[in-house]
């Protein structure tokens, strides 16, 4: 059987840039050779896109973009050309690809941009579409779609950071009229909880805001929730399945970039530490979030639960990290789909997705 040419797409010009390049490290890893052969494409901080056939490590540690055989490449908007073109002594090859697998985090990269070039190129793609990328790492319309759709989550107000220039007063009072401190303040479009802060008080909350503006042009307020940072990893098209549930209990204070990605003292308990009716409950929300906000491939999906037994939904990562310490590969792996299972089964979802035009 001839093998099928698979892109992988890794590094981006996102503030996720070094957990991109791990999480893709694992993923070419877990490519089966014997189905598939690999193209990698790395993508620079500052934008470049550059065809890559060194190793592993290289990708790993950033070594990568010296690589001397690396040469600038694109996959090509045109459908009729359906694949990259590589470009080397000022001609240029065009490599067929049939399917691409984009291994990039939070901006330009999970947030259906990359997603738009793929559906416009013709190209099978590993994840969620350009609609469900969006709406997801969009933190406040995320929020909007979730209480529209009857999900239970935090209490939450947002406004833009230009509003909040003009008017800060009005802008605190608004916080302050719908929530109790302590309050979460986060961009609304950021991966990997960037630019979040904990507010105790009306200045820890200017500082907060001040923060988020740096990462985008709204803001996001959220109330604080006490309980089980829990999650669930969903897989599938039409129709999806959830993991069984694990619990963070994080290194900081929080969940925040530094203890998913570099702190491996944030303890992972897969189960998660709760009971038998909530873990259920906490699946069927899961695939009721995925299925509302018409996520395909895969998501995790971020709940808090609370000493009441309370589940509430935190947010939807639709490209997790697939790092030594992610919880995903983790939950997967704890239902028995791992390493290269996993890797090719969202493969064969991607070409699912494309045949049935999901």
């Amino acid at each position: 059987m001839e093998k099928k040419k698979i892109a992988v797409l890794f590094g981006g010009k996102s503030s996720e840039h070094e957990v991109s390049r791990v999480s893709a490290s694992y993923v070419v890893s877990k490519i089966p050779e014997d189905r598939y052969e690999k193209y990698v494409i790395g993508i620079t901080k500052d934008g470049r896109w550059l065809l890559y056939s060194g190793d592993i490590e290289g990708m790993k540690d950033g070594s990568w973009e010296n690589h001397p055989d690396n040469k600038p490449a694109f996959i090509s908007p045109d459908p009729s050309v359906k694949g990259i073109v590589a470009l080397y002594d000022g001609n240029y090859e065009v490599i067929k690809i049939d399917a691409a697998f984009p291994v990039l985090h939070g901006k330009n990269g999970e947030d259906g941009t990359v997603q738009g070039l793929l559906e416009l190129a013709g190209i099978p793609y590993v994840g969620c579409g350009v609609l469900a990328s969006a709406a997801c790492m969009d933190k406040i319309v995320t929020n909007i779609m979730f209480e529209h759709a009857g999900i239970p989550q935090a209490q939450f107000t947002w406004f833009y950071a230009s509003d909040y220039e003009k008017n800060p007063e009005k802008c605190i009072e608004q916080v302050e009229n719908k929530l109790y401190y302590p309050v979460f303040v986060k961009p609304a479009n950021a991966g990997s909880s960037v630019g979040v802060s904990k507010a105790a008080d009306r200045e820890e909350l200017k500082s907060a805001i001040a923060i988020a503006a740096k990462e985008d042009r709204r803001i996001l307020i959220e109330e604080n929730i006490i309980g089980k940072e829990v999650e669930c990893a969903v897989l599938g098209n039409d129709e999806p399945f959830a993991s069984v549930p694990g619990e963070i209990a994080p290194a900081a204070e929080f969940y925040d970039y530094d203890a998913k990605y570099n702190n491996a003292a944030s303890e992972l308990f897969i189960p998660a530490r709760i009971s038998d009716e909530l873990k259920e409950k906490v699946r069927q929300t899961a695939v009721k979030a995925y299925r509302a906000l018409d996520c395909t491939g895969l998501s995790r999906v971020d709940f808090f639960v609370t000493a009441g037994g309370r589940v509430l939904l935190n947010e939807i990562n639709t490209l997790p990290g697939f790092t030594s310490i992610s919880m995903y590969p983790k939950l997967m792996a704890a239902v028995d789909i791992v390493g290269s299972d996993l890797i090719e089964k969202l493969i064969d979802l991607a070409f699912e997705r494309a045949e049935n035009n999901v």
